[in-house]
């Protein structure tokens, strides 16, 4: 047999081998999915920073995270080396570029410590199931359906492990949401998990979703940054028996969230929708929402300052936010962005004296060190991170989640793509990435001479 058959025949086993190895191991979806040829993405991963300073993108210039943004939320969640060297590469001269005021006189203290929230959720309205949440950095609302079963599952163990708290998107609660994090229960425009046979809102069938599950609050969704304004549909093809079960829908039969809720029509409807699902769970109830028309946050801010009644917290999703799909005219152009959309909401409740009662939670690509202390110094009491947890879950923003072929089996129901995402590992990741989080907001806190990083003020921060 001549040297080059052997070679062949070598190359050839080595292959098996390697394929044999990646088909089983549970650390790398790309691997699962594609055996062998995932390596490639790697290789080229590992020569990046080179390639890029001739031919390839600078490190900011990606969108809508940039090279530095993914490598900064992978190494994290891995627990690997998550700092730069040789300085930073970053334009500080750009206009909006914030820069932090450390203290002469830091806070030596211990950056790992949990990050509580300093106010308690439900005490205004003196809920009876109030409590002083965990964790400042919580995750976002990403149902079933939008994200594969393994990635939920991943979230939710990663939620448990971090201490936080698990926002279960409109898509209702499944089996992948009880895995040891605690729950905020979304409820849409569609009243998915909270719906009678008619697709109406059903008090009954909301408890009977909560009931066994570790549910610490309720959010009324009325729009996200991404779609402001618009419903949703999710096809019949993707309508399996376990979505349909979560849901509470027909399996197989296409599903749609209407533009706005049937339960009310108004702000004082809006008001009582809440009080009414607040009295039945005893849980603190809040809302999520894009900002558009500044009227709608003055006219709420003052019914509630008068009537005593109203949310116990708000999300303020900015027109950065993202979903698995929308149109492009909605994603790049309808809502304001997070800055100027928590000013206007944040306003209004500051002029009814309403802003130490009620709980802000900022969302929107707040998921990095920097962006989440802007957020806080601006007045928002906890952050809420969506597309960085799916960073840390496994996503490389291949932009596909609207085609269900999510190569690392994220954003997908595809059983064969699913089948790379292992949720154990990818749970550890997942609280890897909050806790470092977590401990760059106390250890720029400390800098700054606070104890808290909900403590930092706007008077600390040059925005050039």
């Amino acid at each position: 047999m001549t040297w080059w058959l052997w070679l062949i025949l070598i190359v050839a086993a080595l292959v098996l081998v390697v394929a044999a190895y990646d088909l089983t191991q549970k650390r790398h979806a790309i691997l699962r999915n594609f055996p062998v040829a995932g390596h490639f993405r790697y290789m080229l991963e590992r020569v990046g920073p080179e390639l890029r300073q001739y031919i390839v993108t600078d490190n900011d210039e990606e969108l809508p995270f940039s090279r530095d943004h993914r490598r900064w939320v992978y190494a994290s969640a891995k627990g690997e080396n998550a700092y730069f060297g040789f300085g930073t590469d970053n334009r500080m001269d750009e206009k909006g570029y914030p820069f932090f005021h450390h203290s002469a006189f830091p806070i030596d203290g211990d950056a790992d410590e949990p990050i509580r929230s300093l106010k308690i959720l439900g005490e205004w309205r003196d809920r009876a199931e109030a409590f002083r949440p965990a964790s400042i950095v919580n995750i976002s609302a990403m149902s079933f359906g939008s994200l594969s079963s393994a990635a939920i599952e991943a979230l939710n163990r990663g939620a448990g492990l971090a201490d936080c708290m698990h926002n279960t998107g409109e898509g209702g609660i499944s089996a992948h949401h009880r895995h040891g994090g605690d729950l905020i229960f979304q409820i849409g425009t569609g009243y998915f998990g909270a719906r009678n046979g008619e697709g109406r809102f059903s008090i009954d069938s909301m408890l009977a979703s909560m009931d066994g599950t570790p549910t610490r609050a309720i959010e009324v969704k009325l729009s996200q940054g991404a779609k402001p304004g618009l419903g949703g549909l999710l096809p019949a093809s993707k309508v399996t028996a376990e979505i349909a079960g979560a849901r509470g829908v027909p399996v197989g039969v296409t599903v749609r969230s209407p533009a706005r809720h049937r339960e009310f029509d108004d702000i004082t409807g809006l008001v009582d929708f809440v009080e009414r699902i607040a009295e039945a769970s005893g849980l603190p109830v809040g809302i999520k929402s894009a900002v558009g028309d500044p009227n709608f946050w003055a006219e709420l801010a003052q019914q509630m300052q008068r009537r005593g009644r109203g949310p116990d917290f708000i999300t303020i999703d900015g027109g950065e936010g993202g979903t698995g799909a929308a149109p492009l005219l909605f994603a790049d152009h309808v809502a304001l962005p997070f800055r100027d959309a928590f000013d206007v909401a944040y306003r209004a409740f500051d002029d009814a004296r309403l802003t130490d009662q009620v709980t802000f939670i900022g969302s929107g690509k707040l998921g990095f060190p920097a962006s989440a202390a802007l957020a806080l110094a601006a007045g928002a009491d906890m952050i809420n991170v969506g597309r960085e947890a799916m960073l840390a879950v496994g996503c490389i923003q291949a932009q596909k989640c609207h085609t269900g072929h999510c190569p690392t089996g994220v954003a997908t129901q595809n059983p064969r793509l699913v089948r790379g995402l292992d949720p154990t590992d990818k749970s550890v990741r997942t609280a890897g990435y909050i806790d470092a989080l977590r401990h760059d907001l106390r250890a720029l806190a400390h800098a700054m001479g606070h104890d808290h990083p909900a403590k930092i003020t706007a008077d600390q921060i040059t925005i050039r």
